[in-house]
């Protein structure tokens, strides 16, 4: 448990009637070393006594959005700066709701929007709830905004029934909060990364692009900075949120990202280029769109962009550069040929096959270096993530 020592905590609990375990919840917290603040909302306290709370943590339980003897402590913009995390359990399909939709009508929600910490959930309900394609659909918005997961167990619950939806013990809850702590492996490291697509524009309206989503150099980005790293996150055009205490400037094409590279790669420790960047752009962007003209085609004539990757890896005293290799067929032959061919460090290598990867949570990648090809296996971007990180600091083989 050392992982939470002189970690400061906020347990969020919500109305649900597993919340009778949150007071075994604090105190297994404050027992890892951790200095916990109870928040609960108007709901919770129908189930778990403030008092008991407050016995176990030494903290008075805050519950009240305003309220001007907490204001005068410790207001809520204070008490979200001070956390590390914000672990909410039991989270129920009510609370799921507010936070995926930014709701902050309570002190609870509103410290979720309010602060920085990670947000770990853990959620408690009947089964047909946590089923429901609206509660499934508002903990994948959370999750793809950053926040943990500790799924509940299946189990007996408070309607009688036996099904999923029961909230992890206490024990459970804290044993896998400890675990999701990584090890600052990273710390006083710069590190680069590129995601997402780069955008060609063709004239007003068209453009020349790719489905790249993001998802994997975000997850990267986030790991690293999770890791202790200092992290600036270049970004083609993408659907995903800013991740928070990250640098994120965000580009259009392939010159725009080559330039913000150029201007950020001095003193870094560690590129990744996991962005797919256009090889290719319009010589001649049309000034206004273009029109069809008859039955007859439409020739374009493109020229080649500057590669960002090879660029990288020909700069003098440079840290570590690391390539992305999407590939369709014979793909670690072709990630072996781009390591050598750019000259990197290493190659993270996918199969892009039938549109294998794109837009999706999963992935499954190889590293290839100039020592060995190792499969990663297929699992979560954000596992992935940590995994690439710890074999690329020397922390796993």
């Amino acid at each position: 448990m050392t992982m939470l020592v002189a970690k400061n905590i906020i347990l969020g609990i919500t109305g649900g009637i597993a919340a009778y375990k949150t007071v075994d919840l604090a105190r297994k917290l404050v027992q890892a070393g951790a200095s916990v603040q109870c928040v609960l909302t108007e709901s919770a306290a129908q189930f778990v006594s403030p008092l008991a709370l407050q016995a176990v943590t030494g903290l008075a339980v805050r519950s009240a959005l305003f309220d001007t003897d907490a204001e005068a402590a410790m207001g809520h913009i204070e008490l979200a700066r001070w956390a590390d995390i914000l672990l909410i359990a039991p989270a129920t399909a009510n609370t799921l709701a507010k936070l995926a939709h930014g709701l902050a009508d309570d002190l609870l929600a509103t410290l979720a929007l309010a602060t920085k910490a990670e947000l770990v959930i853990a959620p408690a309900m009947n089964g047909d709830m946590w089923r429901h394609p609206a509660t499934q659909t508002n903990l994948a918005l959370l999750q793809q905004r950053g926040a943990r997961l500790i799924e509940p167990a299946s189990g007996s619950l408070a309607c009688g029934e036996v099904d999923v939806g029961r909230m992890q013990e206490p024990q459970d809850i804290v044993n896998a909060l400890a675990q999701s702590q990584p090890e600052p492996i990273l710390a006083g490291k710069r590190v680069l990364i590129t995601a997402g697509p780069t955008f060609e524009d063709i004239d007003p309206v068209r453009f020349i692009g790719n489905r790249s989503s993001g998802k994997m150099g975000y997850a990267l980005a986030q790991a690293a900075r999770d890791m202790g790293a200092e992290v600036v996150l270049i970004s083609g055009p993408t659907a995903l949120p800013d991740p928070q205490g990250i640098n994120t400037i965000r580009v259009r094409s392939a010159l725009q990202m080559l330039q913000v590279v150029q201007s950020h790669f001095t003193g870094t420790d560690f590129m990744v280029a996991a962005a797919a960047v256009a090889d290719y752009r319009v010589e001649r962007i049309a000034s206004n769109k273009l029109k069809k003209q008859g039955d007859g085609g439409l020739t374009l004539n493109l020229v080649q962009n500057q590669d960002i990757v090879a660029w990288a890896a020909e700069q003098p005293n440079r840290g570590k550069v690391i390539a992305f290799a999407a590939e369709t067929d014979d793909v670690l032959a072709n990630a072996q040929a781009k390591l050598v061919r750019k000259g990197v460090d290493a190659v993270l290598a996918n199969s892009v096959a039938n549109g294998a990867a794109f837009e999706q949570d999963m992935n499954h990648l190889w590293l290839i270096t100039p020592q060995q090809q190792q499969d990663l296996g297929i699992a979560t971007k954000q596992h992935l993530a940590f995994v690439i990180w710890q074999m690329l600091s020397g922390q796993r083989s």
